[in-house]
């Protein structure tokens, strides 16, 4: 099944609107000139489209600016280059500084993978406002996402079902529909979308944004990376060292670990986030709502889930919120302490038998808006996985290693383990078992961990730093809660990110954030 803990920034910007408010087809153009001559089209950005998550156009900048859109052609095939094409979605904000002050283009990528990149650079834009003053601010939807060619697999209907199911089986009849299912779902990808699956690598993607830059005018790549945007950075400078600029890591992938390595990080992670979360409500002036002691926080929690495996609750009309979405939505309000008290409400409203907050939270980790539409977040979050992968998992296995993921958490282990089914029968081998970031004789990386992060665990920010190899990796720590650091506010992180992409300055290493 798709693994929903791993997409990031794009769930999160759509949580807080679902809250508040309560396909090109792929490119067969022959490739017979330099694609790094093409000259982009830029013009004001249209509403996203379905696969992008909809909504409206993004709002203008601050002083009335625009973002623009634009489509660059890559080849669909990087061991053809001569071959056929694929589109890929661009957006920007030109620099709101003087030219002569502009140091180029500053690209974004915010994770998952699968996440879309020209919806969510406005989502957060007026979190580097300061940037702009320097830069142009650049994101794109990586090929087999969003409007580039975005993978789809199964239908908003089969999805609801799909997002459903119980994705933590008990016995072997449950265990076979799980497979399954997964089977369904990645056979669908293959029918919907077998011509760029094959091509949506994060080695891929990498070289995409090389050509990026050659055709935005830039002499190096000046890059910012969050979450899986940690590990494409890591895979470019490996292929490009000579070609990085200034470029900074946030929440950073343990590039040393397989995906099982990862889920079980993962399933350390989330518990952490939930333990400091429990501390955190009970600690408070104010009752705990739902839970006199983080002990008891825990328990109820645990008793809900085991309750909604066999009988679920009204969630959003006409769905149910089940064992699966519960979970899912829970893991969702860790990814942020802003959303702390989102999971405090959902508790308690599920507690009393209404499922819709935390239902709403799921919903938003999946990639579905309120119209019952989904993006393809998810679609896309497998399809890269899959690609960059090698290993495949089999339920004997995931079943051999459930103690070791329950104990690492009680609460997201067995969820995390089964999640490692994701690839079976995959129509695309995997590449390897896990990405290559050695990058000698790259410029120096900001490397940001955040202590209480549950994605991307602390301990991959410096397990990146050695990756990188001698003197490329510069490791910041923030010790704060969430996943990332930068769009947390705090004032140090803050000041290390922006005086090495706005000046050059390299923080020293070892800098510790409070």
């Amino acid at each position: 099944m798709p693994n929903p803990f791993r997409p990031r920034a794009a769930a999160m910007a759509a949580t807080a609107v679902l809250l508040a408010s309560a396909l090109a087809a792929c490119g067969s153009d022959t490739n017979d000139v330099d694609l790094r001559s093409q000259s982009l089209s830029w013009k004001d950005c249209p509403a996203p489209s379905e696969s992008e998550g909809g909504g409206p156009a993004p709002s203008p900048l601050p002083g009335g600016a625009t973002w623009q859109c634009a489509t660059m052609k890559a080849p669909l095939d990087w061991d053809k280059p001569e071959g056929d094409t694929i589109g890929l979605a661009l957006i920007r904000a030109k620099s709101s500084g003087a030219k002569d002050k502009r140091i180029g283009s500053l690209i974004f990528n915010f994770g998952g993978p699968g996440g879309s990149g020209v919806t969510t650079l406005p989502a957060f834009g007026s979190e580097y406002t300061k940037l702009r003053t320097r830069y142009d601010l650049v994101s794109f939807d990586p090929r087999g996402v969003g409007r580039s060619d975005g993978v789809k697999c199964e239908n908003d209907e089969q999805l609801d079902k799909y997002f459903q199911q119980d994705a933590i089986p008990d016995n072997t009849a449950q265990t076979k529909k799980l497979v399954s299912n997964v089977t369904q779902f990645n056979n669908a990808c293959e029918k919907n979308s077998g011509q760029v699956i094959p091509h949506v690598a994060t080695t891929d993607a990498a070289r995409d944004m090389d050509l990026m830059r050659q055709v935005l005018g830039d002499d190096k790549l000046h890059y910012f990376g969050i979450s899986y945007g940690t590990e494409l950075g890591g895979v470019y400078a490996h292929l490009f060292p000579e070609n990085v600029g200034r470029a900074v890591f946030d929440g950073v992938v343990d590039p040393t670990q397989n995906s099982e390595e990862s889920a079980l990080g993962q399933a350390k992670g989330f518990q952490l986030a939930l333990d400091n979360y429990a501390k955190d409500c009970t600690s408070k002036v104010e009752d705990c709502p739902v839970g006199d002691t983080p002990a008891e926080v825990k328990a109820k929690i645990a008793k809900l889930l085991k309750d909604l495996d066999s009988k679920p609750i009204p969630g959003v009309f006409p769905r149910e919120l089940t064992q699966t979405a519960a979970t899912n939505g829970i893991a969702q309000s860790l990814y942020s302490k802003d959303f702390w008290e989102y999971l405090t409400e959902g508790l308690a409203q599920a507690y009393e038998g209404d499922g819709k907050i935390l239902m709403l939270l799921s919903d938003s980790m999946n990639g579905r808006n309120e119209d019952g539409k989904y993006s393809n977040l998810q679609a896309a979050n497998v399809a890269v996985n899959c690609a960059d992968d090698k290993p495949r998992y089999t339920p004997a296995y995931v079943r051999s290693k459930l103690p070791e993921f329950q104990a690492a958490s009680p609460l997201f282990g067995d969820f995390l383990a089964w999640g490692m089914l994701s690839c079976t029968d995959w129509a695309v081998a995997g590449a390897a078992d896990h990405p290559d970031v050695s990058a000698a004789g790259s410029a120096p990386i900001v490397v940001v961990g955040n202590t209480g992060d549950p994605a991307t665990p602390y301990e991959g920010a410096k397990k990146m730093v050695g990756a990188l190899g001698d003197g490329v990796g510069v490791q910041v720590t923030y010790e704060g809660q969430g996943h990332g650091a930068y769009d947390s506010g705090n004032k140090c992180v803050r000041g290390a990110v922006d005086g090495y992409l706005l000046n050059g300055t390299v923080p020293k290493a070892g800098t510790v954030c409070k």
